[in-house]
Formats: structure tokens, sequence, C-alpha cells
């Protein structure tokens, strides 16, 4: 059974930076994707940035192109999120997801993923 387990909310002024944490486990191949989503617009989980198990495919929504950046090849099977210059607009319930069925143009899309971690707050005072 995949797992996947957030870590790195917090609380951080307007102008700050925090870095999330995704480790999953519970799988087999290196083809994978992985993304992080949040709630917007409405919607439940909007997707905020996503990688390939190789590290070498990364896309980013248009509202966090450039201050945030997800990578990978620290601990083995973990995911981060670097957030930079954040705004109170990005306070919300991070929520880290995984899949091993999935294509680059969709991966920042929810339905794309079906193991999904419990969320973790990141809070931002103006």
């Amino acid at each position: 059974e995949v797992q996947v387990v957030e870590s790195g909310g917090g609380l951080v002024q307007a102008g700050g930076s925090l870095r999330l944490s995704c480790a999953v486990s519970g799988f087999s191949f290196d083809d994978y994707a992985i993304g992080w989503f949040r709630p917007a617009s409405g919607k439940e989980r909007v997707g905020v940035a996503c990688i390939s198990g190789s590290g070498a495919i990364t896309y980013y929504s248009d509202s966090v192109k450039g201050r945030f950046t997800i990578s990978s090849g620290g601990a083995k099977n973990t995911v981060y999120l670097q957030m930079t210059s954040l705004t109170p607009e990005d306070t919300a319930v991070y929520y880290c997801a995984f899949t091993q069925v999935w294509y680059a143009n969709t991966c920042l899309e929810s339905y794309e993923y079906d193991s999904w971690g419990q969320g973790t707050q990141v809070a931002v005072s103006s």
C-alpha cells in the first residue's frame, strides 16, 4: 500500500519562505509522478507543482511559477516544495499526491493521482 506523508508546514510572514517535504513509500517502480495541490478558486485541490520520478519533468501553476520549486534527490522517495516570496494568498492546506499512471501534460490534474497525504497547513501572515 502506498503511503504519502507531508511535513514542513507552518506559519510565516509575507515575503518569507517554507519548505515542504513529501515522503512516499510502498511502491516498486521508478515511473511515477508526485504533485502538490491546494484548494483554490472553489476547487478542493488545484495543482501547484509536479515532478516525475526521475526529476527530469516538472510543471508549475502560473500562480507559483518563479516562486516555488519542486525537487527530488534528497532522501529516497522524498520530494520537496521550496516556497519563497510567500503571500497571504498562499495560505492553504497543501496536499501531496502520488501516481504511477500519469501523463506529463496533465500531471497538475488531481484526477491523475490515486494516493494522497493528509495535508500540511501553510499560513502566511500579512
